[in-house]
């Protein structure tokens, strides 16, 4: 079984992991598996963590295809399984936002974070700073990509 190193997620997928946690879209099946339902609900990402080997996979498209980074669906794992920290108060902020309808929309990740963060009135500097502290923990882990599952699903 092959395996690659994922690379820092765009900044925008904590939140979008931080989303998915207030939506109630995050499924455990067991301690090393959950399945992660899309913003519009169109979509179901099987997720694999075995934080003990630094090993990872997910069906969502950022793990598989753009780049190779570590997705949303893994990141929203690592939370429920207190590996990394939740921002409660940014968390209930971030309920039912359509993270891919905004994505698609903008075409920028820096631009829909600049939306939510005006829309939703939150304070920049708050937010930068979570998001940094969760990529910092994120890089730490070192995860690479195994895959356990074949098939992908479209972002």
């Amino acid at each position: 079984m092959s395996s690659t190193y994922l690379r820092t997620p765009p900044r925008i997928k904590v939140l979008e992991a931080l989303g998915a946690l207030a939506d109630g879209r995050v499924e455990v099946i067991n301690d090393k598996e959950a399945v992660v339902k899309s913003s519009d609900g169109t979509r179901m990402y099987k997720v694999y963590v075995d934080v003990s080997r630094r090993e990872v996979d997910s069906t969502d498209n950022g793990t598989v295809h753009r780049g190779g980074y570590v997705g949303y669906p893994i990141i929203s794992f690592l939370m429920v399984k207190k590996l990394l920290p939740i921002n409660e108060g940014l968390m209930q902020s971030l309920k039912g936002i359509p993270w891919r309808r905004l994505n698609e929309e903008y075409r920028s990740y820096a631009r829909v974070m600049e939306v939510i963060i005006k829309d939703k009135g939150l304070n920049e500097n708050e937010v930068n700073k979570y998001i940094d502290q969760v990529l910092s923990m994120l890089r730490r882990m070192n995860l690479k990509r195994v895959q356990k599952y074949n098939e992908v699903v479209e972002e």
